[in-house]
């Protein structure tokens, strides 16, 4: 039996299987992690990697050592102060650096060393994302059970009578007649005023010439009267291939209040709150539409740039939202093939009036066709008049979740809250 050792040199990657060892390993200390590093990022860094720690004391292993008193015999390489028969000393415990720990003591008598390490950015969504899911996806599995859509796929040289390109054959066709025949008609055109010329001359050599010039007019027309005017050369038929569409389809809308009771921290923390959620649609599913609506005393439907930077405000009328959402669902969103889902994002506070018109857009033309709604209230200090008749609309709809957030800590914990991956029931 041999030993292998093996000397040469780690590449740049030497400790990615460590790491993915370590990730595993220590998964809940490093989602925890995670969960306490995304309060603190910029909006700008939230899709990016991140230097995360953890406790040291979350990495400590059981390991064997020798315990205290006993007689034992042992070998110390490289001894330079010692002889055989002396005693060796055991080491003392305790602070002043006598003992095995590291770093200095901490004003309070307490103390925790940290190990930090960086996560990539798809690691970090790995762990930012774990177990969330769209609810009650139950038309189909998005994306995942695919139809066969016949669909045009250019043009081939053969082909049945039935599929034959017509404008596209007649335009090769054309092509060919002019590249074969150009050549006769551009000598045609030259003999003729040639002949022309000579109308005007006599002699015995103009009439040898124009005899010459006639016979070859003649047999330069027939040339060109040879070419045929369709070829098979020329048939072109249309090419139909098969493309496998998804027979699943899922539309988000995001609903953002930007009036002037939001102010740049409920608006920071809004955004902050579909940050994250567009994050989450566009790694999980693949073909999803996200449609963005932002309002005021009036709602639009806006794109990804503009529900994110604008800067417009004004009056508060959430039920614009609610019926420019109702709008688009009736022109591009029916609900018999779409698993429709909303997320809405508010500080509650809208006219007294306004708030029981919501309650009703919600009851009779929205929770009916749609998968789930989530609504989340920003920063208000005690319910809102929103908030109230939600909560009414929710005894009577189970696909209506609510929740509030006040601070930064809080947005991931109700993202997760809200798009938590229900665990189905053994039988």
């Amino acid at each position: 039996m041999s030993d292998i050792i093996d000397r040469r040199l780690n590449s740049r990657r030497k400790s990615a299987v460590n790491q993915q060892r370590f990730l595993r390993r220590y998964r809940a200390q490093v989602k925890e992690a995670v969960a306490r590093a995304v309060s603190g990022r910029r909006i700008a860094d939230q899709d990016k990697d991140a230097s995360i720690s953890i406790p040291a004391r979350d990495l400590t292993e059981p390991v064997f050592s020798h315990g205290r008193g006993g007689a034992r015999t042992g070998v110390l390489p490289g001894n330079r102060e010692f002889v055989p028969g002396d005693q060796v000393q055991r080491p003392q415990g305790g602070g002043g650096g006598r003992g095995s720990g590291q770093g200095d003591a901490s004003e309070d008598g307490e103390g925790e060393d940290e190990f930090k390490f960086r996560l990539s950015r798809e690691e970090f969504l790995e762990f930012f994302f774990e177990d969330m899911e769209l609810p009650d996806l139950v038309k189909t599995q998005l994306a995942e059970i695919p139809q066969k859509k016949s669909v045009r796929g250019g043009y081939r040289v053969d082909g049945t009578p039935s599929n034959l390109a017509i404008v596209r054959t007649m335009r090769e066709a054309l092509a060919r007649r002019i590249a074969l025949a150009a050549p006769h008609k551009s000598r045609l055109r030259a003999v003729e005023a040639r002949l022309q010329e000579l109308e005007r001359e006599s002699g015995e050599e103009a009439d040898q010439e124009r005899r010459q010039l006639r016979e070859e007019r003649q047999h330069l027309r027939a040339r060109i009267l040879r070419v045929p005017f369709i070829d098979d050369f020329d048939l072109r038929y249309n090419n139909r291939v098969t493309r496998p569409r998804p027979i699943a389809q899922a539309v988000m809308f995001c609903v953002m209040d930007v009036s002037g009771s939001m102010d740049e921290n409920r608006k920071d923390l809004a955004k902050r709150f579909f940050i994250l959620l567009h994050l989450f649609l566009t790694r999980h599913y693949e073909r999803i539409d996200i449609v963005f609506i932002r309002h005021h005393t009036s709602a639009k439907v806006v794109d990804e740039q503009e529900f994110f930077h604008s800067q417009e405000s004004g009056g508060t009328v959430v039920s614009s939202a609610l019926e420019a959402l109702v709008g688009e669902m009736d022109d591009k969103y029916p609900s018999d093939q779409w698993n429709i889902y909303v997320a809405q994002a508010s500080d509650g506070d809208n006219w007294e009036s306004d708030s029981p018109r919501c309650k009703e857009l919600l009851l009779t033309q929205i929770l009916p066709r749609v998968q789930y709604y989530s609504y989340v209230e920003i920063e208000a200090e005690r319910p809102q008049s929103l908030w109230l008749q939600y909560e009414e609309a929710r005894d009577a709809s189970p696909n209506l979740a609510l929740t509030r957030v006040r601070n930064r800590a809080e947005i991931y914990p109700a993202l997760r809250e809200l798009f938590a991956r229900k665990t189905k029931a053994v039988h």
